[in-house]
């Protein structure tokens, strides 16, 4: 059997393609390693609902500085075109730009309620992006660090140390204990005065 080269006008529509197939994390493969298979318990852990909805949700959906080859802008990761959940293009991470803040405190914030909002859908999209063992190797640090893989929504963290990294970092090293949910009262310790309501976001 023999193959024909790509004339040069096929070549270049074909190389379009691609390169909008990259744009804000879809992945080819030019870019992206294979999507991570972290299914939820896979650890016996959980990750902090509380912490992520007070502390790591605000991150994704605030306008940030990107630098996309030298060429700075402001956008969202749940901006649309990147990882809105209506009109995102960004691979299997989505968000809900517009996720209602749940109640903690009320007496109708019971799990199964819960992990029926949009907060929640957040919480679980963020968290399948995450590598329980190793957070720096965990795609919703990798991608907006450009950490040896192309992220077609820039950079949009200039290093490891940047405060919104460090937050990030620090909820995915903090999993609940082991037989416990992610609504776990442990908790309070990710917060000062061990205070998940008023007490502000522990960041080392």
């Amino acid at each position: 059997m023999t193959t024909t080269p790509l004339h040069r006008s096929q070549a270049l529509p074909l190389a379009l393609v691609l390169l909008l197939l990259a744009g804000c994390g879809g992945g080819t493969p030019l870019s992206n390693p294979p999507t991570l298979l972290n299914p939820p318990g896979a650890t016996g852990q959980r990750l902090s609902f509380a912490y992520y909805q007070r502390c790591v949700n605000p991150i994704l959906i605030a306008q940030l500085q990107i630098d996309q080859n030298g060429v700075r802008s402001l956008n969202s990761c749940a901006g649309s075109g990147c990882h809105d959940d209506r009109s995102g293009t960004g691979g299997a991470f989505r968000m809900r730009g517009d996720a209602a803040p749940v109640d903690l405190r009320s007496a109708a914030a019971q799990a199964d309620s819960i992990r029926q909002t949009d907060m929640y859908r957040n919480f679980l999209s963020s968290q399948g992006e995450v590598v329980f063992s190793d957070p720096l190797a965990s795609r919703l640090l990798t991608k907006p660090l450009v950490r040896g893989v192309l992220h077609g929504g820039g950079l949009i963290f200039p290093s490891t140390q940047d405060p919104n990294v460090r937050r990030i970092q620090f909820w995915i090293s903090r999993p609940m204990p082991a037989g416990q949910d992610e609504f776990s009262p442990a908790a309070a310790s990710l917060f000062t005065n061990d205070d998940p309501v008023n007490g502000d976001c522990i960041t080392p």
